[in-house]
């Protein structure tokens, strides 16, 4: 953030104001082994283990040198100890949403994905299983209101919105949660 204000993105003003910034955390829902409802293993009840059946030949995971659901992919993979192992087997979509693409075509049989993306309407009848968040780290995201937003009303309303109990609730659906540390601020 030193970065931003420095560079007077943002406002400082409105950094006060806790209007203008809103952060979000993947936590425990932020990745899902995934594969077809039709195919041969069953990622929702062999885990880790479904990707290294021998019917899965390809794993489809974002592109870890410039996705971040890639990189939380590849932690994920290295904790498991079965890296190595399926390393041949790994195909890198450009972002999260190419790597999902991958599996529901069937260009893999299997893919570490967003959980917001395993339960949209295209995905959500596959199999899957939660990855563990503390084998990844968490993938975090924000938003803020430029200093010189044409409609700086319009966007701290919209942030507020996004704060809101009723977004909160819908986040947290697609596997969205809130930093402690922003909630609590937010009480202040």
């Amino acid at each position: 953030m030193l970065l931003l204000v420095r560079a007077e993105i943002f406002s400082p003003k409105s950094r006060m104001e806790r209007l203008s910034i809103c952060f979000f955390r993947r936590t425990l829902n932020i990745q899902e082994s995934w594969t077809p409802a039709d195919a041969k293993v069953d990622v929702s009840k062999e885990g880790w283990k479904s990707l290294l059946d021998a019917s899965v030949a390809k794993i489809a995971i974002a592109n870890p040198e410039h996705a971040p659901y890639g990189r939380a992919a590849m932690a994920a993979l290295q904790a498991s100890g079965i890296y190595e192992r399926v390393k041949p087997k790994l195909v890198f979509g450009e972002n999260i949403s190419q790597a999902a693409q991958f599996v529901q075509s069937g260009s893999a049989q299997a893919g570490i994905v967003a959980l917001s993306l395993a339960v949209s309407p295209a995905m959500r009848d596959g199999k899957r299983w939660e990855i563990p968040a503390e084998m990844h780290p968490a993938l975090e995201q924000g938003a803020i209101v430029l200093k010189d937003a044409k409609n700086k009303g319009a966007a701290r309303a919209f942030l507020e919105f996004v704060k809101s109990v009723p977004s909160r609730t819908l986040f947290a659906k697609y596997g969205f949660a809130f930093p402690d540390k922003a909630r609590n601020e937010e009480k202040k």
